[in-house]
């Protein structure tokens, strides 16, 4: 959605996070640069079954279209396993916990359409 954090600083994120709430940091992923390229995180989904599940640094980080963003936590939920977004703080573990993240989006999403009033 536009913004960009240089991976050292998300996984000094997701580092601490996981130090805070006693969650065992294994191995970083990095997705290719690709525009809306995703391939790096269906294959984590396809081996997840090793880990109870995958943290990322930020929610913006899945994919924009809404469809496909369901799909994947969808999938990662039907292998009983949590998906956590660092900096938003949020844990999905059960479908109904997607409409919080779905939200989340349509707001951000929404934002550049909003009145700036000056003061």
């Amino acid at each position: 959605m536009g913004e960009r954090v240089p991976q050292h600083v998300q996984n000094i994120i997701i580092k601490d996070f996981c130090d805070k709430n006693n969650y065992n940091y294994l191995l970083s992923a990095s997705e290719y640069t690709m525009k809306n390229s995703f391939l790096i995180l269906e294959k984590l989904i396809n081996e997840i079954n090793g880990v109870d599940g995958i943290i990322l640094y930020s929610l913006f980080q899945l994919p924009e279209e809404k469809k496909y963003r369901i799909k994947i936590l969808n999938r990662i939920i039907n292998k009983k396993k949590i998906i956590i977004f660092a900096c938003e703080q949020i844990k999905i573990t059960l479908r109904n916990e997607i409409k919080r993240v779905e939200v989340i989006w349509s707001i951000k999403q929404s934002l550049p359409n909003c009145l700036d009033i000056q003061f």
